[in-house]
């Protein structure tokens, strides 16, 4: 789910002026002004692109955002001797509009003259780490029409042409001795002939000149970008090579230590179970990270010794197995999943709560529900604003809808059917209102008491980055970031900017420093992890990207978490249930996105997957 971080150099017109639009707020601006370390103020324009439904990465903004400037003073520095140059460029007024509102606006031309590539650099700060926005300068364009770029060179020549001085129009001009012109004339022949052949466009006029120049100027950019691309597709490609060979060291460091250990330890399947068949017949039943709601079992099962040797050893296997774990976890997903029986009553199978929605934000509420009960949950609540509570009742009324959320009393209202609850997703459609969100932190607080597992997605996972106490150390809690959120919740914990060199290795350390929380990082392959183990989801998915689809896993992975849960030991063989609820929730999700792409394709959108469930369902765990 990833966005390609090198792909689609090229801009269309509609997606540089929305570009232009979020750049040249004054937030930004004001952000952007002296400020050198600001890649978390263009990985906010790249995320608000994205929400307006253009993928692009911050660098990718940075670099025509550059561009977009460069052409702009071109332009202008042009239009001193020629208005027509300002109608040349395309966004000049946009440009205008937004570089006369800064603190540079009161330069006039002859300073903008003799400003290089470190004024340029102190009008935006635009650059991380000192880099400079190329800015005209003298060479760039001369009088003459003649560019001289430091990158892709593109010259538009003419020859020289001897300007024909009356005698007696002016009285300071003296008469050229006839010996010095005689020189001037023999040496010009040779001095031509020695300089390489040029183009010529003597025939041509100023403003053609002109158009010519920046027709080429913006076909060396383009040059300029593919070749920037192939030069990150080979960094990919060095660096997935890179990783995979230290895979595979681990996973021969593994075998080796395992060799040095006791057959105890190298024959049981999972870390876990070695752990529980030391500890007797008492808690060899117990249901490791949790069980059932009790908090009890949990703490005699992390209380139990373990030798020395053991930790590196599981740390080890967790690292190198990687890649052919997760070829083994599905079958684990059909073990959790209870049969259909007619024995079974009415809730018996899952009662999801979902804590969202409100006046801007009713859809994501609805397909986390929806998703619950098509997956297989009985019943599904959805505590919402008042506002929000009767549009979401019309989508389906299959859904028991909620308008508490924003009432004086919401806690109450709702904790009063947490003991009815088993899962609960927060976040679908919640919104960034203080009210809200206290009253959604206080609601986990109650739930986390009760032993009930919580999706944490969308707005929810923003109160995290702002107080992570709020599921800090809760080992049945399960967080669903996308990239920008991930990077949120990296820096909220780190106070650090990410480093998206290795993901897996990131994700892990994120785990960590949560208190081992499950995470879902969703992307190109969806990466889970618990802080101890990381594998990830490779199940094929399509390109399409439609608002929707994280609260489909989300509401699927409420009742996969309360399967696993409530499962048997031996269903999941020692692996902490979250982690196995996590990958079959997004291979089904992720089926669901393929099957709908092969009907609709580009016309896919969320309502189309959830028709798709039941289909997907069935390929995946009932074959």
């Amino acid at each position: 789910m990833l966005v390609n971080p090198t792909r689609g150099y090229h801009w269309s017109d509609a997606e540089t002026r929305a570009l232009l639009t979020i750049w040249g707020e004054h937030d930004v601006q004001t952000a952007l002004d002296g400020n050198f370390r600001n890649s978390h103020v263009y990985r906010d324009v790249a995320g608000r692109l994205g929400d307006m439904g253009y993928d692009r990465t911050p660098d990718q903004c940075r670099v025509r955002v550059k561009s977009l400037k460069r052409q702009y003073f071109q332009a202008k520095k042009a239009s001193k001797k020629n208005g027509h140059y300002a109608k040349i460029f395309r966004f000049y007024k946009d440009m205008e509009r937004i570089l006369s509102s800064r603190s540079s606006a009161g330069l006039d031309a002859h300073d903008l003259d003799g400003m290089g590539a470190e004024g340029d650099e102190t009008m935006d700060g635009t650059e991380e780490d000192g880099e400079s926005v190329d800015q005209p300068h003298e060479s760039d364009v001369d009088g003459a029409g003649e560019c001289s770029n430091m990158e892709y060179p593109v010259k538009i020549e003419y020859p020289p042409y001897p300007i024909p001085v009356t005698v007696g129009s002016c009285s300071n001009v003296q008469d050229i001795p006839a010996k010095q012109t005689e020189e001037q004339t023999t040496t010009m022949p040779s001095s031509a002939g020695n300089r390489r052949h040029k183009k010529r466009f003597a025939n041509l006029s100023l403003e053609k000149l002109m158009e010519k120049f920046l027709e080429q100027s913006l076909e060396a950019e383009e040059n300029f970008y593919r070749l920037e691309e192939q030069r990150l597709q080979a960094e990919d490609l060095r660096r997935e090579t890179e990783h995979t060979r230290e895979m595979h060291m681990l996973q021969m460091l593994g075998q080796m230590f395992a060799g040095l250990t006791t057959p105890t330890v190298t024959s049981s399947p999972a870390p876990q179970s070695a752990r529980n068949s030391k500890t007797g017949p008492s808690v060899t039943h117990a249901r490791p990270f949790g069980g059932s709601h009790s908090h009890q079992t949990c703490q005699v099962d992390y209380a139990t010794p373990s030798p020395p040797a053991a930790p590196v050893i599981e740390r080890t296997f967790s690292l190198g197995g990687v890649a052919h774990r997760s070829m083994d976890i599905l079958p684990l997903v059909k073990n959790i999943i209870p049969p259909l029986t007619s024995k079974k009553h009415k809730g018996q199978d899952g009662r999801i709560g979902v804590i969202g929605g409100c006046q801007e934000y009713t859809g994501a509420p609805y397909f986390a529900a929806i998703s619950a009960l098509k997956i297989g949950a009985d019943l599904s609540h959805v505590f919402c604003t008042k506002d929000a509570a009767t549009v979401i009742k019309s989508y389906s009324p299959e859904l028991i809808v909620h308008p508490v959320l924003d009432s004086p009393n919401a806690v109450q209202e709702i904790e009063k059917w947490l003991p009815r609850l088993h899962g609960l997703v927060v976040g679908p459609g919640l919104g960034r209102e203080d009210k809200l969100l206290n009253n959604a932190k206080e609601v986990i607080e109650k739930s986390k008491s009760r032993g009930i597992p919580i999706v944490i997605d969308a707005d929810g996972l923003w109160l995290v980055s702002k107080e992570p106490s709020v599921i800090q150390g809760y080992q049945r809690g399960i967080l669903t970031p996308n990239f920008m959120e991930f990077s949120r919740l990296y820096e909220a914990m780190h106070h650090q900017p990410l480093d998206s060199t290795d993901l897996r290795v990131t994700a892990q350390q994120l785990s960590i420093a949560l208190g081992n929380v499950t995470l879902v990082l969703k992307g190109e392959e969806d990466i889970i992890t618990d802080g101890n183990q990381v594998i990830t989801c490779s199940q094929e998915g399509s390109g399409r990207r439609c608002g929707g689809q994280g609260d489909l896993l989300s509401g699927s992975l409420g009742v996969f978490s309360h399967w696993a849960f409530s499962s048997s030991l031996n269903a999941t063989e020692g692996m902490n249930p979250t982690l196995v609820a996590a990958f079959g929730a997004a291979s089904l999700t992720r089926q669901c996105n393929n099957q709908a792409f092969h009907k609709y394709g580009r016309a896919t959108t969320t309502s189309d997957m959830i028709q798709e469930i039941c289909a997907a369902f069935k390929k995946l765990f009932e074959t």
